[in-house]
């Protein structure tokens, strides 16, 4: 697939890599010296030094042969990622997707608009973390959780602290006796490394453990592992940017919110857009403004200012004094691991989940859904099945399927079951697939 990114930012090189790792055939084009470098010593791809809104340069690099054109310029830069989407699609570019920093745009009304023009997906960063936000904190005990086919089957992402039970047994000790398994074990993450587990696979502590379920399964899921699902009544947001008012709007009416910004006059606007909140102004990095605010009786903490540090040292110190779960928003992907280590419960990084929305449009499979897992190096992704495809051709332990990837569960009308070896996959079924990058490119082929 020729694909040609626009804007050499955070998101568009994270975008860049993913997709000349998988062969595709990748340029990016970006006017600023200093990104345009960046990109430039990635190998497999084509850096060009350009404006994505002038034409003779999309000329130049051959829009008109382009699948996708994708433009990830940064936030600020919104008007030039819709300017290009729009040349690029009547330059000739059969898919065009454009990062926007206006939630109104994404209104059924309006988003209409873009649609009719030839714009094919508009998506807007920031929301895509705050519903991801949201969502966790009805997961409490997860430290990431997906749901495929209308939560028929449920990914829940488990740490492995002290007093498990299933620390030293084995993974499948989890499901033995099940004629009928309604959860199972499809990777860990461990120590860094991201495995598959095989039979005499053993849990440690500390593992992160993926596990598909069966939505009636969850609770037994929950109880093995360890841990408890609790209903957050009292939140505490640090940080009045976009996330953290989006996240204390949607929750606002049926949750106690507190909400901490450093920006006096940020608070003040704040106080007029969020009725039900109460808007505290200070420095949440404040041991004594924590505990004078009594963060020790919130059931969750989330820490969303633009300073990835910032949010772990908060995160840590909400942690001691008692907070049930943590979140951090943590754009430096290097620090990623380090605040898992930490404490820190549940870590959101923009530009992985937005890659994952976007990296859905370069696979020529009905992909209903697709999510990065922060906590590994892995995807998980749900296929529709096409008639006559590779999949349906036997058990699942006969169709040769990848090493390095496992088929997790399959969707079949009203039905979901977690899938074994004597599993048959059939046309029309949904299945739920959990891969590692390495052979990401070579599983759609089984469900085309």
């Amino acid at each position: 697939m020729k694909v040609i990114i626009a804007g050499a930012g955070e998101v568009g090189l994270h975008l860049a890599k993913l997709m000349a790792f998988e062969n595709h055939d990748v340029t990016i084009v970006d006017a600023n010296e200093e990104r345009y470098r960046m990109a430039s010593t990635i190998g497999d791809l084509v850096a060009i030094e350009a404006s994505s809104t002038s034409i003779s340069a999309l000329k130049g690099v051959d829009i008109k042969k382009a699948d996708l054109f994708i433009a990830v310029n940064p936030a600020e830069d919104q008007d030039m990622n819709i300017t290009s989407a729009l040349l690029a699609k009547k330059l000739g570019a059969k898919k065009v997707i454009a990062r926007i920093n206006n939630g109104e745009y994404l209104l059924p009304n309006n988003i209409e608009m873009f649609l009719d023009s030839g714009i094919d997906y508009l998506f807007y960063p920031e929301q895509i973390a705050s519903n991801e936000i949201i969502k966790m904190l009805g997961q409490t005990s997860s430290t990431e959780y997906v749901d495929f086919s209308g939560g028929e089957l449920l990914l829940t992402v488990l740490k492995l602290e002290e007093g498990a039970p299933i620390i030293n047994k084995p993974v499948n000790s989890t499901i033995a006796g099940q004629a009928d398994p309604q959860y199972k074990t499809i990777a860990i993450s461990r120590e860094g490394k991201t495995i598959i587990p095989k039979k005499d696979e053993v849990f440690e502590q500390n593992d992160m453990v993926y596990i598909l379920a069966n939505h009636t399964a969850v609770p037994e899921v929950l109880q093995f592992s360890g841990k408890t699902n609790i209903r957050v009544r009292d939140l505490m947001i640090l940080g009045g940017g976009k996330i953290g008012v989006m996240v204390a709007k949607a929750l606002e009416k049926h949750t106690n919110i507190k909400l901490i910004e450093n920006n006096r006059e940020k608070c003040e606007v704040l106080t007029d857009v969020l009725e039900h909140t109460l808007i505290l102004s200070g420095d949440g990095r404040s041991a004594e403004l924590l505990m004078e605010e009594e963060v020790g009786n919130m059931d969750a903490f989330v820490a969303v200012t633009g300073s990835s540090e910032t949010n772990i040292l908060a995160c840590m110190a909400a942690k001691q004094m008692g907070v049930k779960k943590t979140i951090a928003e943590i754009e430096n992907i290097d620090y990623i691991k380090f605040a898992e280590t930490m404490g820190v419960d549940t870590v959101i990084n923009k530009k992985l989940i937005t890659a994952s929305s976007i990296y859905r449009f370069t696979m020529d499979t009905d992909i209903q859904a697709i999510k990065y897992l922060i906590g590994s190096d892995a995807e998980v992704l749900e296929f529709v099945v096409k008639p006559g495809s590779p999949s349906t051709k036997g058990k699942i332990a006969e169709i040769d399927f990848p090493e390095g990837s496992v088929i997790g569960g399959i969707v079949r009308g009203d039905q979901s079951f977690i899938a074994t070896g004597d599993s048959e996959i059939k046309p029309y079924d949904r299945v739920v697939v959990f891969s590692l990058p390495s052979v990401l490119s070579k599983i759609g082929g089984f469900f085309t």
